[in-house]
């Protein structure tokens, strides 16, 4: 099978999952090539960049609009590799303001299309569902609720588990990563995971840091601030400096599933960091802010009872999430004590995080499942250009 693939990915957790899905097809077919909008993961994985991932990771209705002519550009230059090198199959991971719009246009190229990691129009913009049904082949879902919401619209849709099952595989057990990061016995470790991209991450660090000083005052706990690899190098944190230095924060990058393996207790920005979380059994307080107007469209737009994925796939507040108005240093410092020093809130914590994992849990490794569907599609399409 000598096919090239245009796959597309926007986000850090979208370029560990097409990465993993480049590598998974390669076993059986190595002759395959790759092209698109890449992250680090995947250019190792062999995908040829046209684009960046780096340069559309953008958060929040009105954070984005100095941004769009930038990202239009991008999505020109990738357009412009589409019609040039004309992929037998195109691969879309999440991002949907990007990626929806360029389905529409591989659609006119008549240029199949399989979506890993569904829009989540189940909470907002349900006014795309039309044209996803018109330009997507194959939808594929990670979270067990979604594929019936996709079906009753109807979409091609099948859930095929989350990728992070079978991806998050800490290298050492506990013990031995306590060991690693220095923490003696019996002193809590509390992970602070303020968000994967820049503007987020720094959004959230001033109360961060103060519930790390506030906890430092209560507790003789460790707390460890986890980066993703590289970020120092993209973000300023010399304003932060004395501060990590005043709360005894240790800053580590490219560690975040091993510090969260080992953590008592994670202070982790609502995302993909939550479920990593959930899927390491370790307890946790979440917590987002947004730009204050974008909080406000939002709000008009977005029906969810919950905001973070752990406590919307268990029906019910399975963990404290502070959003918006209600994040502050002082709040997440009196959620972080109160849960550390009641060992029974934290039994029931991560009795239901082992039953949320459950759920997204199923018999077959996601990534595979989604490699089938993928040689699937190209089959089709080598029938049909014979």
């Amino acid at each position: 099978m000598s096919s090239t693939i245009l796959i597309s990915a926007g986000e850090a957790s979208g370029d560990l999952y097409a990465a993993s899905l480049v590598e998974a097809l390669r076993r059986t077919h190595p002759d395959l090539k790759f092209f698109g909008c890449a992250g680090p993961r995947m250019q190792a994985a062999g995908v040829q960049a046209i684009v960046d991932s780096a340069s559309l990771a953008v958060v929040g209705l009105v954070e984005v609009l100095r941004h769009i002519p930038r990202i239009y550009a991008e999505y020109r230059k990738l357009l412009r590799a589409v019609r040039s090198k004309r992929p037998d199959v195109a691969i879309l991971t999440d991002s949907p303001d990007f990626h929806l719009r360029l389905a529409r246009q591989l659609k006119k190229l008549d240029i199949p299309v399989i979506y890993l990691v569904a829009p989540q129009v189940w909470a907002w913009r349900k006014d795309r569902l039309p044209s996803m049904r018109r330009t997507i082949d194959r939808l594929l879902c990670i979270f067990p609720f979604e594929e019936r919401f996709f079906r009753d619209h109807g979409l091609n849709a099948t859930y095929i588990g989350h990728p992070l099952t079978r991806l998050l595989k800490p290298a050492q057990n506990r013990s031995d990563l306590k060991r690693q990061f220095g923490i003696e016995p019996g002193i809590p470790l509390i992970a602070l995971l303020p968000g994967s991209r820049k503007g987020e991450a720094l959004r959230h660090l001033p109360d961060l840091i103060d519930a790390a000083e506030r906890i430092q005052q209560r507790l003789p706990a460790r707390l460890i601030l986890a980066l993703p690899k590289g970020f120092s190098s993209r973000a300023n944190l010399v304003n932060f400096q004395e501060r990590f230095s005043r709360a005894s924060i240790q800053v580590e990058e490219g560690l975040t599933w091993e510090i969260l393996a080992c953590a008592d207790l994670a202070l982790a920005a609502s995302g993909t960091v939550t479920v990593e979380a959930c899927l390491l059994n370790t307890p946790m307080v979440t917590f987002y802010r947004v730009n204050r107007l974008s909080w406000l469209i939002g709000k008009l737009l977005v029906r969810v009872p919950f905001y973070s994925m752990v406590n919307l796939i268990a029906g019910h507040r399975a963990v404290p999430e502070l959003i918006q108005a209600d994040l502050s240093g002082e709040r997440l410092a009196s959620d972080a004590i109160r849960l550390l020093q009641d060992g029974g809130a934290l039994a029931d914590m991560r009795a239901e995080l082992r039953r949320v994992a459950a759920m997204l849990s199923g018999p077959e490794d996601p990534i595979e499942v989604a490699a089938s569907f993928v040689r699937e599609l190209l089959k089709e399409e080598m029938v049909h250009a014979s």
